[in-house]
């Protein structure tokens, strides 16, 4: 595995965890807290129990399972599974399972002592559901009367970590500076005309990027509907060696992982 940010703060973050058995990780995105920290956790031996790990989106989920899976060189459903709604790939060997929020809730709900769990991560705290923040409360109600062994450890992008760690118990906070990429902004020359449809302006624009650039391209738009509209706008426009790839939850898997694995030849422009 290359050596991303996070590697240079896991001695600490597994100090302070197995000193306090709670920590606040701050990592900004791509630093690999999502796939580095559940494995290392596991490595260290902290855990005699599964590690859950939560994630805001189907997608998000599955995806941090098949790459935590891939770095062991396993398939997905043996150390490491997943559990999303109306879907799981776990067995009796799986020690690291990532899950979206709701299941947790469901799962204190049939087990209240959280039985075989020997630790719950929140990843992607800075988000903030209903589901993420009642999870919490539940997991710190269930560490206080009925698990004072269970592990806790929330993971988070750009949250202000002292009121989270405060609710822990004044949890060590953990930081992570992850590393920074130049970004350029580019403004239209004039705005476009009202009279213009979103999905029509944002075809031309681009089909302009495409022109001016090379490399992919990610296109971030609000849904679903809007995501097919461009889309069927620009298969007749775009050259042929660029692929168009819709991305929402809703997909099939096999359609999410062609839109997010790396492209083997020509460009590809992501939709969403």
């Amino acid at each position: 595995m290359p050596k991303l940010p996070i590697h240079d703060i896991l001695e600490p973050l597994i100090t302070a965890l197995r000193s306090r058995g709670r920590a606040v990780l701050q990592a900004p995105p791509g630093a690999g807290k999502t796939t580095v920290v559940p494995l290392a956790m596991l490595e260290a031996g902290l855990c005699a129990g599964r590690i859950l790990m939560l994630e805001p989106r189907r997608l998000a989920a599955r995806a941090a399972a098949e790459r935590m899976a891939q770095t062991l060189d396993e398939p997905v459903g043996k150390t490491v599974g997943y559990r999303i709604r109306g879907e799981a790939k776990i067995s009796k060997t799986t020690r690291i399972e990532v899950v979206t929020e709701g299941i947790l809730t469901r799962m204190i709900q049939s087990d209240p002592g959280l039985s075989g769990i020997s630790a719950v991560i929140f990843d992607e705290f800075h988000e903030r559901s209903l589901n993420a923040d009642l999870g919490l409360a539940f997991c710190l109600e269930i560490a206080g009367a009925l698990r004072d062994d269970l592990m806790l450890l929330v993971m988070s992008a750009t949250l202000d970590a002292g009121p989270v760690a405060a609710l822990m118990g004044n949890a060590p906070v953990i930081t992570s500076q992850g590393r920074a990429f130049p970004v350029e902004t580019h403004w239209l020359a004039r705005p476009t005309t009202k009279s213009v449809r979103f999905e029509t302006a944002l075809a031309d624009l681009v089909i302009e990027a495409v022109k001016a650039t090379e490399g992919g391209l990610l296109v971030f738009l609000p849904g679903e509907g809007e995501i097919r509209r461009l889309e069927n706008l620009l298969k007749p426009r775009v050259p042929k060696d660029c692929h168009l790839r819709p991305l929402f939850g809703a997909m099939e898997f096999k359609a999410q992982r062609a839109a997010i694995a790396p492209c083997s030849e020509g460009r590809k422009i992501v939709l969403a």
